[in-house]
């Protein structure tokens, strides 16, 4: 499967005792998480989520499951100010391609949430850890999140 950054879950317990945000966050069976997805088996392309048909090519019976990729490249973002109480701004809602395809949308970290410390096709990683960093209900689940890539400060 994927190899994930947790370093605010314990190693060795990876997952344990928290619930997924979303239906395609799944352990694999060493508890590490990872997100879900389909790849065509006609045209190759990738998708979040678990799928029967093809958006792309419109083939049927040819989608295989697959872990996505952790590493990706910022496609685009958004700095909200403002959200539903208990939702802690700012933050930065990003959308990011993944270099093993797919396109994945979730919050930024690790960053100012400033246009100027952020940059389009800036290189990312995807990272798994508690929920309650973007939400006070979130105690208990565990969410992915995006980080800029090692090295990168987005200038």
């Amino acid at each position: 499967m994927a190899k994930t950054d947790m370093d605010t879950i314990e190693p060795g317990h990876a997952g344990e005792g928290l619930r997924p945000v979303m239906p395609y966050l799944a352990f694999a069976d060493d508890g590490q998480p990872y997100l879900q997805g389909s790849k065509c088996g006609a045209c190759g392309q990738v998708f979040l989520g678990l799928r029967e048909n093809c958006a792309k090519c419109t083939a049927r019976g040819q989608m295989a499951d697959i872990a996505l990729g952790t590493a990706g490249t910022l496609f685009s973002y958004t700095i909200v100010h403002r959200s539903l109480p208990g939702v802690h701004v700012p933050f930065v809602s990003a959308i990011v391609d993944l270099d093993d395809g797919g396109t994945v949308k979730g919050n930024l970290l690790e960053i100012e949430p400033v246009p100027e410390a952020i940059r389009f096709g800036m290189p990312v990683r995807m990272v798994f850890r508690g929920a309650e960093i973007a939400n006070s209900a979130g105690e208990g689940f565990i969410a992915h999140f995006f980080v800029p890539a090692d090295g990168e400060n987005g200038q």
